[in-house]
């Protein structure tokens, strides 16, 4: 049950991060400091949502 919990808190930052990078990519009207920005918060993002589910899915339920 830990694994789903920290799963669930990993996709809940990934799309956090996601949110953050779609953000920074409505406000900004370029430079190299948004760009950068929006490629660490969509890249960090994804890897903690892709690993949350990852965790979801292969994390089996036991009998109690």
């Amino acid at each position: 049950m830990e694994k789903r919990i920290l799963g669930i808190i990993l996709s809940l930052l990934g799309v956090a991060g996601l949110i953050m990078a779609a953000v920074n990519f409505m406000n900004t009207s370029g430079g190299a400091r948004s760009v950068k920005s929006i490629i660490i918060f969509g890249i960090l993002g994804a890897v903690f949502f892709f690993a949350g589910i990852g965790l979801i899915r292969n994390t089996a339920d036991k009998p109690s």
